[in-house]
């Protein structure tokens, strides 16, 4: 962002302090939504670079719009000062706002507040607070007052491993510059902020989208500019032949539920390869879709009849199976490697070195680590998978609140949808049919994971506003309704 600030700066008529003053009004447009009481005593710790100048700027825009209770910590702990701070400081200096010198942690003494808005440290920081700074930010988190962080929270690494024992400001919410920051999208960013939002501050959109990064966050436009419509003069086979290598005696639902979102999703055809005693379940609830017993089989006949192929939901760990992944690997079909096919896989290392382009590979934390070994933080798992993606040549979607997914040209995308409600049995196996139906419509493997992440975490989430827990169920039943409305909004 700072080399976006640049840029914006350099190109366009607006000064640096205009852009600190459009962060601080975005802020306080966030901000008053949620704090609309303006008689609540609100406490701003400023440091002297330009997060406390944004911060010296929100104080100043909060007075303006009839905050009565505003009070202005400065945090002396150097000498050095921003220009656009100093400039602030002069604004904030002309008003009727309570000004307080911080030139040690004991001169912050019995602050009585509702609200902390923290601007002391912003997202340049790359080693654990010390010293004074360490102290400050354990004295607010003693308070037990609700936290508003500028930017990121004081002692937050934007990108980077976060530190084991974070020290730093715990925030109530952190609202952040035109970019969420990566190390928000993992699960350690919750020691030091409960939630994020990310508001626009005018930098140049144009420079951000073609600005080199590693990391990007899957947007609805994405979506918008890989889907297709559906033609008029098609038929079952335009639109692909997918398979499904899925469910055992005691876990028909796994099938059940990918079979499901595939067909849902919009393949022309879908063949579930399940075992005998799993038929009737599958012909009483999709009459549309067609099996292969898989008991007579240790392999596929005929794999390159079908367009995309996936195996792993509910299929459990057994000779029979592992030679069937074997087969598949070997078919060098676009094949989605799942759950019990992870973990055969993560027994069958030999097998990775087999695998092609094609291939999909869409873990969950555990079955990540038995692939690839065990991870300490979010941050080192996500090099491995960047790593791996780009050695095996293969795409791995790393299943999370937020899911990354991880390109053979080292990219990841992070995908924004998706809640908490449906932390439930069956999501991955909904998430497996999704990525298959794409891909059976002549979907590349990128743009059908892009899409099926999206879509399956957006079905969820509009499930979740009327629902407490979302079952995987409904969210599959829910995907063709997703689509349709992306494609509405497309032809808007």
């Amino acid at each position: 962002m700072r080399r976006a600030d640049e840029f914006t700066i350099a190109t366009t008529p607006i000064a640096s302090i205009d852009l600190m003053e459009n962060a601080a009004r975005a802020f306080v447009k966030s901000f008053v939504k949620d704090e609309f009481d303006t008689t609540k005593k609100i406490a701003i710790f400023c440091g002297k670079g330009n997060n406390g100048g944004d911060g010296l700027a929100i104080a100043h825009i909060l007075i303006a719009k009839g905050y009565e209770n505003i009070k202005v910590y400065i945090i002396n702990f150097t000498k050095k000062q921003s220009d656009d701070f100093a400039i602030n400081l002069q604004r904030i200096t002309e008003t009727q706002c309570d000004r307080f010198e911080i030139n040690q942690v004991s001169d912050v003494k019995h602050i009585e507040t509702d609200i902390i808005i923290d601007a002391i440290l912003g997202s340049g920081l790359n080693k654990p607070l010390e010293g004074a700074y360490q102290d400050l930010a354990q004295l607010i988190n003693g308070l037990n007052k609700k936290v508003y962080a500028v930017d990121v929270p004081t002692g937050f690494f934007a990108e980077g491993e976060l530190p084991e024992n974070y020290n730093g400001v715990k925030a109530f919410k952190a609202i952040c510059f035109q970019r969420p920051k990566i190390n928000f999208f993992f699960p350690e960013s919750a020691h030091a902020t409960e939630k994020f939002e990310v508001v626009e501050i005018g930098l140049d959109e144009d420079f951000i989208q073609n600005e080199a990064s590693d990391f990007c966050l899957v947007e609805k436009r994405d979506i918008e500019q890989i889907l297709k419509p559906r033609k008029l003069f098609t038929h079952k086979g335009t639109y692909g032949h997918a398979l499904i290598v899925a469910g055992q005696p005691n876990t028909m639902g796994a099938a059940l539920l990918s079979v499901s979102a595939c067909l849902h999703t919009g393949a022309g055809l879908t063949t579930a390869c399940i075992p005998q005693s799993g038929l009737t379940a599958l012909n009483t609830s999709m009459p549309e879709v067609m099996a292969l017993s898989r008991d007579e089989y240790t392999r596929i006949e005929n794999p390159a009849k079908y367009q995309a192929i996936a195996i792993g939901p509910g299929l459990g760990v057994s000779t029979e199976n592992e030679k069937l992944l074997e087969s598949l690997i070997a078919s060098e079909q676009p094949l989605v490697i799942d759950a019990d096919a992870l973990n055969i896989l993560a027994e069958r290392q030999d097998l990775m070195s087999k695998l092609t382009e094609n291939t999909i590979l869409t873990p969950h934390i555990k079955e990540f680590d038995r692939l690839f070994g065990e991870h300490k933080t979010w941050w080192h798992r996500v090099q491995t998978a960047r790593q791996e993606a780009q050695k095996l040549k293969t795409i791995i979607v790393l299943k999370n609140q937020f899911t990354l997914i991880c390109l053979p040209n080292g990219k990841v995308h992070i995908n924004p949808t998706g809640n908490p409600a449906m932390a439930q049995g069956g999501m991955g196996d909904v998430l497996t049919g999704i990525i298959v139906g794409f891909i059976a419509q002549k979907y590349t493997p990128d743009e059908a994971v892009m899409m099926a992440c999206f879509i399956h975490g957006q079905a969820g989430d509009f499930l979740a506003k009327r629902n407490y827990v979302v079952t995987a169920a409904s969210v599959a039943k829910r995907i063709s309704k997703e689509i349709k409305k992306i494609m509405d909004s497309i032809d808007k």
